[in-house]
């Protein structure tokens, strides 16, 4: 059995995990935290279901060898492609993946129009039709894939004019549709609320997992009796880009302190 000081590995594509990672952090104070970004392979969301498959194998094979009591995959589009298929090759190792908010979206909507913004690989999923089947059969929800948005926020510049003018290209016809609650189906987005707060009216509401992800977390490790006491070692980093371009992002996504090391397999 795991010991409760053993680290919680997080992956993602690239930094968009960050997100939930803060989560964790502020919900979790006590557990040490290790973070893959796969940068050398992002976006993932025009990939195979193969390809991710095998990325997300190869990075919870190295949490899992190195000690890790949990697992979190910190990104849908993993998460439909790959977290089925690791809870099959881990049993009993807690992994808790992501999926669109789409039933606190339906249960907030006063329109009755959810708008849904995400990569391609996660709105052409069945995991995501099984949502919308489930929770969503009484609201009208408008899927918009966006393609480009990961790699525009992997560079850290959210303030960018070319980041801007997509996200305001991929919002508008939610709104003109009459979208009041708005989905972000991919764990990058977050880091878009400041924006987003400029180009979409006061009444709309935006929703996130990350918080959900964290509560989770939190739920499998106290039943399984692996709720860290502290306190936490400091969060180790690794990606299989270039470490210095984590490195230079990491004061705007993450807000702390933390080494980068390169991730070469």
């Amino acid at each position: 059995m795991a010991e409760r000081s053993a680290p919680i590995g997080v992956m993602d594509s690239g930094v968009g995990g960050l997100s939930v990672l803060a989560e964790i952090r502020r919900l979790l104070p006590n557990e040490t935290l290790w973070y893959v970004a796969d940068c050398g392979h992002v976006p993932y969301g025009e990939k195979s279901p193969d390809y991710i498959r095998s990325r997300c194998r190869r990075i919870a094979g190295f949490f899992h060898e190195q000690g890790a009591k949990a697992m979190v995959l910190a990104c849908n589009t993993a998460t439909v492609a790959a977290v089925a298929d690791l809870r099959a090759h881990y049993p009993g190792w807690p992994l808790v993946g992501m999926e669109p908010a789409v039933k606190p979206a339906a249960a907030a909507t006063r329109s009755g129009v959810v708008g849904v913004l995400a990569t391609t690989g996660t709105l052409q999923s069945a995991k995501f039709a099984a949502l919308l089947d489930r929770f969503a059969s009484d609201v009208r929800v408008i899927t918009q894939p966006c393609p480009g948005l990961v790699e525009l926020i992997e560079t850290g510049d959210l303030a960018s004019h070319a980041l801007r003018e997509r996200l305001q290209g991929y919002v508008e016809p939610l709104l003109s549709a009459g979208c009041d609650t708005l989905i972000l189906g991919c764990t990058h987005y977050p880091f878009l609320r400041p924006l987003l707060a400029q180009l979409v009216p006061a009444h709309v509401a935006i929703i996130d997992t990350g918080a959900a992800v964290a509560r989770q977390l939190h739920r499998l490790l106290e039943g399984a009796d692996l709720l860290a006491t502290g306190p936490a070692r400091d969060t180790q980093l690794w990606t299989s880009g270039d470490p210095a371009s984590l490195l230079g992002v990491l004061p705007v996504l993450w807000g702390q302190p933390g080494s980068v090391e390169r991730f070469g397999f």
